[in-house]
């Protein structure tokens, strides 16, 4: 598969400033591995008044068969008819759209930190693809392509055989666009439009392709004479997840319309009718908890270990004394859903320096996180297998070492108290252990002791006099001749 990008420039402004808009360098020829084969980056020319970064990707048959049979299943529909032999490794489909994401993540988010401004100008643009499934023919191509500001779009239908003209045409064509727009808004309509053009996808489409759909369409898809046929193909024609689609964008078109954020229309339920004190879940009063002991502490760079979907690290966001956080998790996919929870993709650059998701093992040591005012294990250490619990002690209290440490987990005893939980059964099906106060405390002690903090315990949530409080926390701080020796080696 191929495609090419090219804008032109002047001595003022160098074409050449489009490898800072791709992040990708034109001396440097670049390569990068994608799930179903390896991707290269490159520049056939760049000067001053020229430049074309090309995207070239190599696809792996067996590797795509291996994904999947099927559609629907992470194979194409071609791949469960002739699994090796088929145009995926050139027909440009959903498989350039995935590797656009890996290839050029940041200028599909509009990033560019060396030169915002330009990121935010229309460039003289010239893309093309020189084959393009599209089940619809050129008509399609132009109705899908021609409202979105090219002023030119040329798709040429490529014949089945050159030499059999009798033959007519195949399914592809080699595309053209030229026109002034913005970077971003090429690469979003690209990211969309291909495989909408194939009508197929290599991957099972999740609900979460709903999002990435909105994400990429925002700004010409809610106007979109063909919204629903981009959205139908886009979706796989799962109707379910396009009506959910088709009913976003008609918030979006109505609050585009009268200049309104898409909240203020979507505002059919009066919430401040509602009168009826509702308790306040577990989960944000062990938030609430964390957040005011790393307050106390003095705390403004933090770790949240374990940070799973994200919900601490977007409280930790809203408050400005929490200059660095950074959120850990040995899940991608957990990863993933923080960052769409964070909206880390339309997020302000200030903002976005503040925070950072890792993938990473909480029982491996690691030397980018040591020296953080504080780490938070927030419902962790029951999820681990008893034996590997000395490990992560290791790599948080003997590794990274931070000056303070907070360590929630459920505490057994006030599970008698949960109606809908039977007896001797744990509160998540995950959970390794859950330990008693006694447990716990006895635990915190000796690791308190074998690492130089003090500890002390604090509960969250409603305390009960025979049981306690449903959730355990435990505060370490660092001692003071601890601190003092750790401050020494680091000058």
């Amino acid at each position: 598969m191929f495609l090419t990008i090219s804008t032109t420039g002047t001595p003022e402004r160098p074409a050449t400033d489009l490898g800072f808009l791709l992040h990708k360098h034109p001396d440097k020829a670049q390569t990068f591995s994608t799930s179903h084969g390896t991707a290269h980056v490159f520049y056939p020319e760049a000067s001053a008044e020229r430049c074309t970064a090309a995207l070239l990707l190599e696809v792996d048959p067996v590797a795509l068969v291996r994904r999947g049979k099927g559609k629907g299943r992470g194979g194409a529909p071609d791949a469960a008819l002739a699994q090796y032999v088929n145009d995926r490794p050139y027909a440009a489909s959903s498989l350039l759209s995935v590797a656009m994401t890996t290839v050029f993540k940041s200028a599909l988010n509009g990033a560019c930190r060396a030169m915002p401004e330009r990121a935010e100008m229309p460039l003289p643009l010239r893309i093309e693809v020189p084959a393009l499934p599209a089940r619809g023919g050129v008509e399609l191509v132009h109705k899908l392509f021609a409202p979105l500001g090219w002023t030119r779009v040329e798709a040429a239908a490529v014949p089945l055989d050159e030499q059999f003209p009798e033959w007519g045409d195949s399914r592809y064509v080699r595309l053209v666009l030229e026109g002034e727009l913005r970077l971003v808004d090429a690469l979003r309509q690209l990211y969309v439009l291909l495989p909408v053009l194939d009508d197929a996808k290599h991957y099972w489409v999740a609900p979460d392709e709903v999002d990435k759909l909105l994400r990429a369409g925002e700004g010409w898809l809610a106007g979109h004479p063909e919204q629903k046929l981009i959205t139908s193909r886009y979706l796989s024609r799962r109707w379910g997840l396009t009506r959910q689609a088709m009913e976003r964008l008609e918030l979006v078109r109505l609050a585009e319309s009268d200049d309104l954020e898409v909240e203020s229309v979507d505002n059919a339920v009066d919430e401040t009718t509602d009168t009826e004190e509702k308790p306040v879940p577990l989960a944000e009063q062990r938030r609430a908890a964390v957040l005011e002991a790393l307050r106390a502490a003095g705390a403004a760079r933090v770790l949240d270990l374990g940070c799973g979907q994200g919900q601490l690290v977007q409280a930790l966001l809203k408050d400005v004394r929490f200059t660095e956080i950074v959120g850990v998790d040995v899940s991608m996919r957990a990863l993933t859903v923080a960052a769409r929870r964070l909206k880390l993709d339309r997020m302000g650059e200030r903002q976005a320096g503040r925070v950072t998701l890792r993938q990473g093992a909480l029982t491996y040591t690691d030397k980018q996180l040591k020296g953080y005012d504080a780490a938070v294990l927030s419902e962790v250490i029951e999820h681990l297998d008893l034996p590997r619990l000395p490990a992560l002690e290791y790599a948080v209290f003997g590794s990274a070492r931070p000056r303070t440490v907070l360590v929630t987990t459920p505490n057994v005893e006030y599970n008698v108290r949960w109606e809908t939980l039977p007896a001797g059964h744990a509160r998540h099906g995950d959970h390794r252990f859950e330990w008693t106060r006694e447990e716990f405390r006895d635990w915190a002690g000796r690791v308190a002791g074998r690492h130089g903090y003090t500890v002390a315990f604090v509960p969250v949530g409603p305390e009960d006099p025979e049981v306690g409080p449903p959730t355990q926390m435990a505060v370490f701080t660092m001692t003071t001749a601890q601190e003092s020796t750790k401050e020494a080696k680091a000058a």
